[in-house]
């Protein structure tokens, strides 16, 4: 099986880099010249929770028509981008290409189906964790099951091959009939962290350590599943604060992705997280004041990069 990776940042590289390892051919796809070259000339260098080595069965490229036709493309880039990146890739998306989403937010499902149909997409949530240390080298900081799904909710033959195809790579896989509430549920805890770690600096972990960022978590998660519920989304699994909360535990040593873009100055994904729920709780009369001045304080970190 030939897979491409579209966004190939700390998550694209660790996905990308495992089924590298495990036999597949697999390209990454990137615009950071430095990131590309830095993996083609010295291969992908992992550290972290399963030890430290380098992939050098690996390729990189900074566009995606150089990547070829592949059968299993995983998109990857922040869900800003989505539908401008997937746009670019449709040069590599053959007839039988599956595409598989594990990015974060709202929003992303909706935005591939657009540009390839929504029959060729399969969506995901993954619990790992992991941070982009430089050109070419990512650390991976946690690890947990990852979720796939149908969107009709079928279990079907190409949900099983794609599921052994990420087994194969190391990564624990459960195939699940209500995809779209796992996303949101990992929504949820990405609601509960990400924007908190950006404001304050503090690894996943720190979190529950202060009762005061505690409570915020707690509050943001509560809201969000307020509009959740108001949308009749099915959540699964345990109490969506507690999930939250064990979340930061296991990944504990992790800095967000939304801290490492604070921290590198980069644009975050804060509109399709809390941002999200403040827009979708103003459609359905839900109040969503914690999600709002979460939303607020990291909008106005962006927009003052340049002034720190």
């Amino acid at each position: 099986m030939k897979i491409a990776v579209l966004g190939s940042g700390a998550m694209g590289c660790l996905y990308g880099g495992k089924l590298a390892e495990a036999g597949y051919d697999v390209t990454l796809i990137d615009v950071w010249k430095d990131h590309i070259d830095s993996i083609n000339n010295r291969g992908l260098h992992i550290e972290g929770i399963e030890g430290e080595r380098t992939v050098r069965s690996i390729r990189a490229v900074s566009s995606a028509g150089e990547a070829g036709p592949c059968d299993l493309l995983i998109v990857f880039v922040k869900a800003t981008l989505t539908a401008q990146a997937v746009e670019s890739a449709r040069g590599i998306i053959g007839e039988r290409t599956s595409i598989l989403t594990l990015q974060n937010g709202l929003g992303n499902v909706e935005k591939i189906s657009a540009v390839v149909g929504e029959e060729k997409v399969i969506a995901g949530v993954t619990g790992h964790g992991s941070t982009l240390l430089g050109p070419g080298k990512i650390r991976h900081a946690g690890q947990g099951v990852t979720v796939i799904g149908e969107l009709n909710g079928a279990v079907d033959e190409r949900l099983r091959c794609i599921g052994a195809v990420l087994e194969k790579g190391g990564f624990d896989v459960k195939l699940s009939q209500n995809v779209m509430g796992l996303i949101w549920g990992k929504l949820l805890v990405n609601i509960g962290i990400n924007a908190l770690t950006a404001i304050t600096g503090l690894k996943n972990g720190r979190l529950v350590d202060f009762s005061e960022t505690e409570e915020l978590l707690r509050s943001a998660v509560e809201e969000a599943v307020a509009v959740a519920k108001g949308k009749g989304v099915i959540l699964e699994g345990e109490d969506p604060v507690e999930h939250a909360r064990n979340v930061a535990r296991l990944t504990a040593t992790n800095r967000s992705s939304m801290l490492q873009d604070v921290s590198n100055k980069r644009k975050t994904e804060i509109d399709v997280i809390n941002g999200a729920i403040v827009q979708e709780g103003k459609r359905l009369g839900i109040p969503t004041p914690v999600n709002k001045v979460l939303y607020n304080l990291v909008s106005v970190k962006e927009k003052t990069y340049e002034e720190v």
